[in-house]
């Protein structure tokens, strides 16, 4: 076999979702169909760094496909017939290289990054429609930021994490989250190895609730001690979330 790794780029706004649905099409029946194509028509299988939900974009999404050792690929070959083949769909791939067997887009990555984006003003939006979450009550940045510290570190996330997520363990390692504004969007980055399934989209929904001044922002930290997903805010939707980076190292794609 030969295995490459691929960045990736889309919008999620059509999709049922990174991973293949019995109904709905996903990133991945995209993808995989269209490496097939470079396959003379036989499957490839593709494996992920994270499986994103319906309606979540990404801007560094990272997988590998395991050719058959016959097909003749080059780095330009893999990226260009890729995006031919995916057309019309909003899927494109920014960047393809060979890696050995032994790396895994998945359990090889030491990083992952998101950005969620709020647009925080009284009209809808005309151009972000989809891709942005529209909150009209003011939201106050700072407070946001002084409550997404409490959640730096490691913890039991159980609070901010879905009831059907598969994890084996509710404990994981926030390494950043950043909260700023730039004129009327509110620009959330977090940053950690791995996530639990929604924990950026219940952290981003309970800051929210600091931000419009529902929730003072200590309470963030007493929802996290309690490990209950009652305690802490709702769910944020998926329009406004981006995987924006996976980390490696080395780095199939620094060189």
């Amino acid at each position: 076999m030969q295995r490459w790794a691929v960045r990736i780029e889309y919008d999620g706004r059509d999709f049922a979702g990174w991973q293949r649905q019995t109904t709905g099409l996903s990133v991945q029946q995209v993808l995989e169909e269209a490496a097939s194509r470079l396959a003379s028509g036989r499957m490839v299988a593709s494996i992920t760094a994270g499986r994103t939900d319906a309606g979540v974009h990404a801007t560094g999404q990272v997988a590998h496909l395991d050719f058959p050792p016959e097909v003749r690929l080059n780095t330009s070959v893999v990226r260009d017939a890729l995006n031919f083949h995916m057309k019309p769909h909003p899927v494109v791939v920014l960047d393809a290289r060979p890696v050995d067997l032994s790396w895994n887009a998945r359990f090889s990555a030491i990083r992952r990054a998101y950005r969620y984006r709020i647009l925080n003003r009284r009209s809808r939006p005309a151009l972000d429609d989809g891709r942005v979450w529209l909150v009209k009550r003011p939201l106050d940045a700072e407070a946001m930021g002084r409550a997404a510290r409490s959640l730096l570190g490691r913890h039991d996330f159980t609070s901010f994490r879905a009831s059907a997520c598969q994890a084996k363990s509710p404990l994981r390692t926030l390494d950043r989250l950043d909260v700023s504004r730039s004129g009327e969007e509110i620009i959330i980055v977090a940053e950690a190895r791995s996530f639990l399934h929604h924990q950026v989209r219940n952290m981003v929904g309970t800051l929210k609730l600091v931000g419009e001044g529902t929730w003072p922002a200590e309470r963030v930290g007493d929802a996290l001690a309690a490990c209950d997903r009652r305690a802490a805010g709702p769910t944020s939707p998926p329009d406004g979330l981006y995987l924006t980076a996976v980390g490696y190292d080395p780095d199939p794609f620094a060189t």
